[in-house]
């Protein structure tokens, strides 16, 4: 028998704001994130739309000093984590730290301090460099950082899978408590990485949307004019205990994780193979960890990305993995309201995923107005549906073909 594994706390930083409830409610509400860019200007650039963090205060959950060495990606996960640990009403100092853990990655790690130090050393040469560049540039530091402010020394690693890494790291971290390696587990993705050089990369790679005159209406997984996805930033952050733990200290039990599957492509460096093989033996691993026929599924947060061939071939993996049941299923994409927060999409979708089933309400896919044949299942559109959710699936698909799914179950007792 595998150790049960649960969430007992839930914290993000996200476009849609900052905190649970906040960004549950305007998830809900159907609101988008996104907006021209304004970290930087975006006047030559042939898309000038993203999803931004905003009204971001680092210093509301990290201390001055730490802070300034941390880059904008190891802030929003220091920040997710002291968020998720007090939803959990988690008494850090009463653990036994030698089986608390952390399992938080990046796709894309410290690129603000890669670029900001680069422009250091050729206009004033190498002495001038930072002392803590290293550190705040490698993708581990999120992990660590976390580590290090809660005193967790259980495992402590990271996972970086491009648009998978978080849903892996909760994924790997479920692995940690049901080998009995750990008792809790800090777990998810963050990613900061609105700078000239990686957004002129995605512009390069024709990935982006290029709706810049209307940024609100961008993001539209599914939908027949879909042109690119949009752009996030933030984290996403779930405190996993085993259930005997969480039991014993009477902690709120949000759902419980039943279900892990990861697979890979094998087929194109960005490209999702148009078969949809990767995917569907993903949901398909899924399932048989679960233990549970695919008829038991109620909700599917989708990868949903808003490109033409993502949005197809997770359709057709859908189809093949639920059969008949695929039409039964009620499915969205939360990408359509916050944007693709990249490495921390899949934990912040975990969260979203958990809270649907907390909430008995499926959040919508915004901006579904034209169907597209190839995708003829039920997205939610435009408006969240008040529905039952006992068994939820949330998918996450990466460059280099990498892909990984959780399966979360209402707890009952």
């Amino acid at each position: 028998m595998k150790r049960r594994v649960v969430i007992t706390g839930l914290g993000v930083v996200t476009p849609l704001g900052i905190g649970r409830e906040i960004f549950w409610q305007n998830l809900c509400a159907g609101k988008s994130g996104a907006a021209k860019v304004s970290h930087f200007d975006v006047t030559d650039y042939p898309t000038q739309i993203g999803a931004e963090v905003k009204n971001f205060n680092p210093l509301d959950y990290i201390d001055k000093k730490e802070a300034r060495r941390m880059d904008r990606f190891g802030q929003f996960a220091v920040a997710a984590a002291r968020l998720a640990v007090n939803d959990a009403r988690l008494d850090t100092s009463a653990l036994d730290w030698e089986r608390a853990g952390v399992s938080v990655g990046s796709g894309i790690g410290g690129i603000q301090t890669l670029e900001e130090q680069m422009k250091v050393l050729y206009a004033k040469g190498p002495r001038r460099v930072s002392p803590f560049f290293v550190p705040m540039l490698i993708a581990n530091m999120a992990s660590g950082y976390i580590s290090i402010e809660f005193g967790l020394k259980g495992p402590n690693t990271t996972l970086v899978t491009a648009c998978a890494t978080g849903t892996h790291s909760i994924g790997e971290a479920v692995r940690v408590i049901q080998r009995d390696e750990a008792d809790v587990m800090v777990a998810g993705g963050s990613e900061a990485a609105f700078t000239p050089v990686a957004f002129a990369g995605f512009c390069a790679m024709r990935a982006l949307s290029t709706r810049n005159d209307e940024p609100e209406r961008a993001s539209r997984p599914f939908d027949r004019d879909r042109d690119g996805f949009v752009m996030g930033e933030g984290a996403g952050i779930v405190i996993l205990e085993s259930l005997e733990h969480a039991l014993s200290r009477g902690a709120h039990i949000y759902g419980e994780i039943i279900g892990y599957g990861t697979s890979s492509d094998a087929y194109h460096i960005t490209a999702p193979d148009p078969t949809g093989s990767g995917a569907r033996r993903c949901m398909a691993m899924a399932l048989k960890d679960a233990g549970i026929p695919s008829t038991e599924m109620d909700y599917i947060n989708a990868h949903g990305t808003s490109t033409d061939l993502n949005d197809k071939t997770e359709t057709a993996a859908i189809k093949e993995v639920f059969g008949e049941h695929a039409y039964k299923l009620v499915i969205s994409s939360t990408k359509s309201m916050m944007g693709h927060l990249l490495g921390a999409a899949g934990g912040v979708e975990a969260v979203a995923s958990v809270l649907a089933i907390e909430n008995s309400l499926i959040p919508p896919t915004i901006n579904y107005e034209n169907p597209d044949s190839e995708c003829d299942l039920d997205y939610t559109p435009n408006k969240a549906k008040a529905s039952p959710v006992s068994v939820a699936m949330s998918n996450s698909f990466g460059f280099g073909g990498t892909n990984a799914s959780l399966i979360f179950k209402k707890y009952n007792g």
